[in-house]
């Protein structure tokens, strides 16, 4: 095909929207999307999206699945051991939905679906870091049919991605982006036990932050707009173009599907006018300054503005008076009756948002403002103030349909039609009806009165324009065959009391088998679940220190410390290693969880020159560092934090990819670590009992922001910032530390420990301090348990 033909093609990717409400389903189906993903009101990453029922979920695939479109639903949170009977339930109903469809991030999710409801195709969700072409081959050895690719990515780093894998590629074109490369934040669930990796983020990084006495929104990404870049991500490998947005306005959804349709229908030479009219409709979105991200190249400048508020909605202006029950301002917009707008205080809490339902031109009430001097009526006294912010958050305009109204719309779908084989037979005075639905079969005889035929005798014709009116019944007749048929009539009303008899009786029997058959996978999969243990196995409960690096190697003379763990630098490809035996034994070499492409045949180099070196112990990061590891079977692998550990079932999935440990999760509380311990056989499970948490990794770098500086929240709350090695990474000034409640992790049953003091120094005099409240079993000042105590929701 010649180059100037295939510019002649519209995109034939899938367009993917976003819906947290029925009003946002239908204004994307409304809109031309190809596909919707949305949450259950359990299990779901935007937890505070209005979600849907089983009952909606099965309607809803029910309507996009007659429309030849797709419906993706999201299980993408971390799942606790006590909510694992409640996963089963979930996937069962799922699947008996006939979705097309599960978005996960939680091995233990598809370990669950995989081993018991295998009619499920599994997507990996972008909260799983899949990064390079490694983690994607990885996926696709688990039996993924699509990875959701990290937001970090440029085209290049796609492409290659693209070239050594068959599996689907999702990546996001628009919409709001992380910070934080999506699900290794844990900077919300630090500042108050809501973790975003179980969909109740509170959104600190939209907040304001001062450094030297300026203040900005350092960790306030732009949203991501890659309007212009559809046919690059095309050409790159990417199948299917993601929208961000569950907890969007239907309003959003719709100008947001329908710019994206434009131009993926456009071609030729009309696909820039249609980007131009795109642009224009996305402007009444309402997201924030539109950014390429990582798309544009690796170093992109406009992913976040310090100066620019991490709001969403258009920026209308400050609040310069405010009354009991109105609010003054100056407009960047016209205003009319209908707009919704948020105000915002200059201290970073909640907004408030309300319809606009009385606008005022000094004295008159209007229906419209132009730009300039505002007066809107509000119902909140006393919560405004002078210097809040408004933005406007949808118009007048909004797609418009209720909840009621979208309901009743489902209400009209009809059951989805099985194909259905059927056989008739008469013999006797009986009509004998014989029918396949999958692997349901029913056979039934019924009493007929026949007649000799003057004209027009019983035909296969007209028994299969009988049989094929199949009304209500979920069925539709693919196959029709009959014996040899009498020269004889049996009366048309006869035939249509069969045909409804016989049709209700076979619904029934399909429906008890599909409801058996459900059933029994529920019932397999809960008897599958590891009870608890009356005893825990004896545990060695051995103790690992997190160094700086490899110069502090004689931390493991120390008779107290078992193990070493080093950060694992491709310096090490120019070190001659002459080490003993036991310090062999000692090191644990820890992966960095980014390694992109470009750097992976450096850590192969790395990795194989350690092996050969005698070292056999490796902490594992990221899903992508098993392809590492493929021709060395020999080596003990030990998956981090990192590698999401909430319940047994994930446990024996890290397991079964090759890992002999896990470390329990960071973010865990003190009741669900116990109850994963206690199921452990003889797996290892280490916990962290002191560390610095890495609050948010990033690729972004921060204009204006100098590494080394404190930094301070609204609230007065400090952190540091450090930048090494491409990355941004935030940390609190308060280090994590369980060391006072070593003694209720030993009696838990926990196999080892891990003293993380690699950003002090095993010899600093803060290091030492550390390793003796270890000893002493005491917390130092100034230390956070994080959701140890106060639990993780």
């Amino acid at each position: 095909m010649k180059p100037t033909q295939k510019k002649q093609q519209s995109l034939q990717a899938e367009l993917l929207a976003p819906a947290g409400s029925l009003e946002a389903f239908f204004a994307a189906m409304e809109a031309g999307a190809d596909a919707v993903y949305c949450g259950l009101q359990s299990f779901s990453a935007r937890a505070k999206a209005k979600n849907f029922s089983f009952q909606d979920i099965a309607a809803m695939t029910r309507y996009v699945q007659q429309r030849d479109r797709k419906l993706f639903v999201t299980i993408n949170t971390l799942v606790k051991e006590q909510e694992l009977p409640a996963l089963i339930d979930t996937l069962a109903a799922v699947e008996e939905a006939g979705v097309d469809a599960v978005i996960l991030q939680d091995l233990g999710v598809w370990r669950v679906a995989r081993n018991h409801f295998p009619d499920l195709e599994l997507h990996a969700s972008t909260q799983m870091t899949v990064h390079n072409a490694a983690g994607v081959k990885q996926l696709e050895k688990m039996g993924f049919s699509r990875g959701v690719l990290a937001r970090e990515l440029t085209l290049p780093e796609i492409q290659h991605i693209r070239s050594q894998t068959r599996l689907d590629l999702e990546h996001f074109i628009h919409g709001a982006l992380c910070f934080c490369f999506s699900g290794q934040c844990y900077f919300s669930s630090y500042l108050g036990g809501k973790s975003g990796n179980r969909g109740r983020c509170t959104q600190p990084c939209r907040r304001r932050y001062s450094q030297r006495g300026k203040d900005g929104y350092y960790f306030s990404p732009n949203d991501l707009s890659a309007i212009e870049l559809l046919p690059a991500l095309q050409d790159a490998g990417v199948s299917s173009f993601k929208i961000e947005g569950r907890m969007k306005s239907a309003e959003y959804v719709s100008n947001v599907v329908q710019a994206y349709r434009m131009v993926m229908d456009a071609t030729g030479k009309d696909r820039q006018s249609a980007v131009e009219d795109a642009r224009k409709l996305l402007k009444q979105s309402f997201g924030r300054t539109p950014t390429k991200g990582f798309l544009a190249g690796r170093q992109p400048t406009d992913m976040a503005t310090p100066a620019l508020r991490g709001s969403t909605g258009r920026y209308l202006g400050e609040v310069t008076r405010a009354t009991d029950n109105k609010l003054f301002f100056k407009s960047r917009d016209v205003l009319n009756l209908g707009d919704r707008i948020r105000i915002q205080p200059g201290s970073d809490k909640v907004g408030t948002a309300f319809t606009v339902k009385q606008l005022w031109a000094g004295r008159k009430p209007v229906k419209k403002l132009a730009a300039g001097a505002a007066c809107v009526s509000h119902t909140f006294k006393g919560r405004f103030k002078p210097g809040d912010a408004v933005f406007k958050v949808s118009s007048q305009k909004a797609f418009a349909m209720s909840d009621a109204a979208c309901r009743r719309r489902l209400q009209q779908v009809g059951a989805a039609r099985q194909p259905l084989t059927l056989n008739v037979a008469v013999d006797n005075q009986q009509l004998i009806v014989c029918a396949e639905v999958g692997q349901v079969c029913l056979n039934a005889s019924y009493d007929v009165d026949m007649f000799a035929a003057k004209q027009s005798p019983l035909s296969k014709e007209a028994l299969e324009q009988v049989f094929r009116q199949c009304g209500d019944a979920p069925f539709e007749l693919t196959t029709f065959t009959t014996g040899t048929l009498p020269d004889m009539i049996i009366p048309p009303k006869r035939l249509k009391e069969v045909r409804r008899d016989f049709y209700q009786h076979l619904q029934r029997d399909v429906e008890n088998a599909g409801k058996k058959h459900q059933d029994q996978r529920r019932k397999r999969a809960l008897a599958s679940l590891l009870p608890l243990q009356s005893e825990h196995p004896a545990a060695s409960q051995e103790v690992t220190v997190a160094i700086k690096d490899i110069r502090e190697m004689r931390a493991l003379d120390s008779h107290e410390i078992d193990r070493i763990l080093v950060p694992l630098t491709t310096a090490v490809l120019h070190r001659p290693w002459k080490v003993g035996q036991r310090q062999r034994r000692g090191v644990v070499w820890d992966l960095p969880f980014v390694i992109f492409d470009q750097e992976w045949t450096t850590y192969q180099k790395a990795v194989s020159h350690l092996i050969q070196s005698g070292f056999t112990q490796f902490r594992l990061t990221n899903l992508s560092h098993f392809e590492l590891f493929k021709k060395f079977p020999d080596v003990r692998l030990e998956a981090s934090y990192r590698l999401f550990c909430l319940n047994s079932e994930a446990m024996q999935a890290w397991q079964e990819l090759g890992a002999v440990s896990n470390e329990l999760y960071i973010e865990d509380d003190a009741d669900n670590m116990k109850q994963v311990v206690q199921r452990r056989g003889s797996h290892a499970l280490y916990a962290m009992v002191y560390g610095s948490i890495p609050l948010i990794t990033s690729r972004i770098r921060i204009p204006g922001l100098k590494g080394g500086q404190p930094l301070l929240s609204d609230r007065g709350d400090g952190y540091q910032v450090v930048s090494k090695a491409g990355l941004t990474v935030l940390r609190s000034d308060n280090d994590f530390s369980l060391c006072g409640a070593l003694p209720q992790l030993y009696e838990m049953g926990c196999s080892g420990f891990v003293v993380d003091i690699s950003h002090l120094g095993a010899f600093s005099p803060q290091g030492k301090k550390v390793l003796e409240s270890f000893r002493q079993r005491r917390d130092l000042p100034h230390t956070s348990p994080f959701n140890f105590v106060a639990g993780m929701e």
